[in-house]
């Protein structure tokens, strides 16, 4: 890999002969050197994968001969990836609504929000709820089915056909929702977190929360967890909720093309990324009962900006989603009124009076702790060169859908293998609550217990493993699982299906946490209370998913709602943080290394720590595309349309000719402003004459967002293109700007804490030289030899 970094060229930063910009830490002479700003318009040359096909003019020929040595490399940032406009633009437009607003009506504005959070919440919940019950009875039904097959050919001989009725049943299931994703909606495959992740980042991520992604993600899930894969269904729970919080929010659907005309001051990027907060947040209550843990989980992992207000509205969210799901869920089960559920997963409660814990077993759950970020390492490591190789060979459609049936046929024969072979059989009581107990070649009265952990959703399993008895299982029985699961869940995510990683990670922690149990049990008095393996399970649970996802205080809350019980508080945290800082010494987080992979430029809360010697004259882009404060309608056409360049923001200078120096900074315009100025042909020579229309105002712009019509589209005749557009009333006339000497953690800090897009580098006398935007500053980061730069690429 670290080849192909040196061949790929970056055209926008060199000299008037093209040379390449070298990595920093590969400077000549072990110097870092300054780059000069090219007098050309600024231009990046444009590499996509499979093949990574170049098609700057200048390297055409080049690259040609090497596009088989170039599929995929980690040390691209992508530019296909836009921006979201969360800085508000505070034009003439904006100002005047502002101002006819009356107290009452920001009152009301106030109410609308939590309105559309109690919407939020309820329709996430029955969302999962949907979930909850087409898993039950799809899972029953194909669990039923071979499980009566293998009865019937336990004394008679034939097993192999329960073998094939069980492979062919998990695969149908998968091959379903696998094609469901990979032919319709791709953006709903995996457990959408790193995509809502970097969303609430400030990254536009294509189709992510649209109503046919959420179709798609609900039906593919469903498949998924009743197909047998070593998958779980939260993830797609916290997706799912973004998207309704999405919709919901915006009082429309672009997607059916149906505006119920409700909700319309809150169609701006600003509102929605705290609506998609509350909706994450939802989504994590309703799949695991917690809405403490939701609202943690969306500030820990989720939200890049936050405030107390926003907490409060999240919170109610989380609460009206947790109630949804458990009542419709105690309708279902017949036990209306019914509430105790702790949500989707419902791990079940621990007695406190019987499991606890004393002092000198903290020792044992840090050594736990460091397990687990261990194995979570190395979890991560082994998907990420799978995820590779996936990128490079598994990239079409029809191979994702055979790869997921060929895993969900080899999850069935392994368990069932496992099952077969296994000799630990354990007697079925009175009060066993084993959902579909297999008998196999145990004695009458007994089950195999092996087939408790595969035979089985992987919630019920989790659940087995915290609460059955001591003596449930033996050694072997959870050495082997913990191997053969742990092999599964690797190579199940990423495939093209709808699923999440939560629920395996905890069923693998769980099993080799009981197993550590038992064997401190076999050191000590068996009557021992701190060697009891189902508070190990709790604990080895916690330590695998956190080593894996990284995650500390929002997974100890989730954790302590799951389980219903707070002593466990205090070791939780300990683990996690312990198998944090072991997991984070090798490799980042699971989610971390699926956006990296994917080349999205996500700015992380710091700058690079060794990056002050940058300055913001470094890393801006220049020359800018400017506009006059009255400009002609013919060049706004021409620069829009320009494919080359395809800029989203310009700044409004006072004036400004071709080969002139720019003029002073006036004003920052939009391109979707521009669109929509252009569309409604608001021109000043209309303005003076009988063609004068009404006045634009910002529902016209929210009307249009966020699906603004292409350049394309928007017809302007000859004598139209001689018109003049006054842009003094449309434009932003404070937009945030920068001394060319400001250090690069300044720009960045600016940047990532306002959540820009542009950000205008002015020289001494407020001349606009540069444009700072998000591609500029996440493509610097802190690699193994100090600063490193990614190359810039159209992937």
């Amino acid at each position: 890999m670290a080849n192909i970094a040196k061949k790929v060229s970056w055209s926008s930063r060199g000299d008037d002969r093209g040379e390449r910009a070298p990595l920093l830490n590969g400077a000549e002479d072990g110097k870092h050197s300054n780059r000069q700003v090219p007098d050309r318009p600024y231009r990046l040359q444009k590499i996509t994968y499979v093949g990574l096909v170049c098609f700057s003019q200048i390297t055409q020929d080049i690259v040609k001969s090497r596009l088989k040595e170039i599929p995929h490399n980690e040390k691209l940032l992508s530019l296909k990836y836009e921006s979201l406009d969360y800085d508000n633009s505070e034009n003439q437009l904006f100002l005047e609504e502002e101002r006819r607003m009356s107290h009452m009506g920001f009152r009301c504005l106030e109410i609308r929000r939590w309105v559309i959070c109690g919407l939020i919440g309820f329709l996430t919940g029955l969302i999962a709820c949907l979930i909850d019950i087409a898993v039950e009875e799809l899972a029953g039904y194909k669990y039923s089915a071979v499980k009566q097959n293998i009865e019937k050919f336990t004394e008679f001989g034939g097993l192999s056909i329960s073998l094939i009725l069980w492979a062919a049943l998990n695969s149908a299931f998968v091959m379903v929702g696998a094609i469901a994703v990979a032919f319709f909606e791709p953006i709903a495959a995996g457990s959408g977190i790193p995509q809502i992740k970097c969303y609430l980042n400030g990254v536009k991520i294509p189709c992510v929360v649209r109503l046919k992604t959420l179709a798609i993600k609900v039906f593919g899930v469903i498949c998924s967890v009743a197909g047998g894969l070593a998958v779980g269904k939260e993830g797609p729970m916290i997706h799912s909720g973004a998207v309704v919080a999405a919709g919901v929010s915006q009082g429309r659907s672009t997607s059916l093309k149906k505006d119920f005309k409700i909700f319309e001051y809150f169609r701006r990027d600003t509102e929605k990324r705290d609506f998609v907060s509350a909706g994450a947040a939802a989504g994590v209550s309703a799949a695991f009962g917690a809405p403490v843990g939701g609202v943690l989980f969306s500030l820990e992992e989720g939200a890049s900006f936050w405030n107390q207000m926003l907490t409060w509205r999240i919170f109610f969210a989380s609460m009206i989603s947790t109630f949804t799901l458990n009542f419709f869920l105690s309708i279902y089960h017949g036990k209306p009124g019914e509430l105790s559920s702790p949500g989707l997963i419902n791990f079940g409660r621990f007695d406190s009076d019987t499991v606890q814990y004393n002092l000198y077993e903290i020792p044992l759950f840090i050594i736990m702790g460091a397990l687990g970020g261990m194995l979570g390492a190395l979890f991560n490591v082994i998907n990420y060169w799978l995820t590779i190789f996936r990128i490079r060979y598994i990239h079409r459609p029809c191979l994702q859908v055979m790869e997921a049936m060929l895993v969900a046929a080899v999850t069935a024969t392994v368990a069932f293998a496992m099952i077969y072979f296994s000799n630990d059989c354990q007697p079925l009581g009175q009060d066993s609550t084993e959902e579909y107990p297999l008998q196999l070649f145990c004695a009458d009265g007994e089950y195999n217990s092996m087939a408790t952990a595969f035979f089985n959703t992987p919630e019920r399993s989790v659940r087995s493993l915290f609460h059955n008895p001591p003596g449930s299982y033996n050694p072997l029985t959870l050495g082997v699982f913990t191997l053969v699961y742990f092999v599964l869940a690797v190579w199940t995510y990423g495939l093209t299906v709808s699923a999440g990683v939560f629920i395996p990670s905890l069923l693998i922690g769980a099993a080799w946490g009981r197993l550590f149990g038992i064997l401190l049990s076999t050191i000590t008095s068996s009557q021992s209370i701190w060697a009891d393996p189902g508070k190990y399970a709790l604990i080895g649970a916690a330590a695998q998913l956190g080593g894996i996802v990284r995650m500390t205080l929002s997974l100890t809350v989730i954790m302590v709602e799951a389980t219903g019980n707070v002593t466990y508080g205090f070791p939780i945290m300990l683990v996690l943080m312990t198998a944090k800082i072991v997991g984070d010494y090798f490799i980042e987080g699971l989610y971390d290394i699926h956006i990296k992979l994917q080349s999205v430029p996500f700015l992380h809360w710091d700058a690079p720590p060794t990056s002050h010697w940058l300055t913001a004259r470094e890393v801006m882009s220049s020359p800018v595309t400017c506009f006059n404060r009255v400009e002609r309608v013919g060049r706004i056409v021409d620069v829009l349309s320009n494919t080359s360049t395809n800029h989203n923001g310009f700044p409004v200078v006072a004036h400004t000719t071709e080969n002139e120096e720019p003029g002073k900074i006036c004003g920052l315009i939009l391109r979707s402003q521009l669109i929509v100025l252009l569309k409604h042909k608001v021109f000043v020579e209309r303005a003076s004459s009988r063609l004068s229309q009404r006045r634009l105002q910002l529902k016209d712009f929210r009307d249009a967002y966020p699906r603004f019509p292409p350049i394309q589209s928007i017809h302007v005749s000859q004598d139209e293109r001689e018109c003049m557009m006054d842009l003094n009333e449309f434009m932003n006339p404070t937009p945030y700007t920068v001394p060319q000497e400001t250090s690069l953690p300044r720009v960045f800090k600016l940047f990532r804490a306002l959540g820009l897009r542009h950000l205008v580098v002015v020289d001494d006398e407020n001349r606009v030289v540069g444009l700072v935007t998000r591609k500029d500053l996440a493509r610097y980061h802190l690699g193994k030899d100090g600063l490193e730069e990614l190359q810039l690429a159209q992937t």
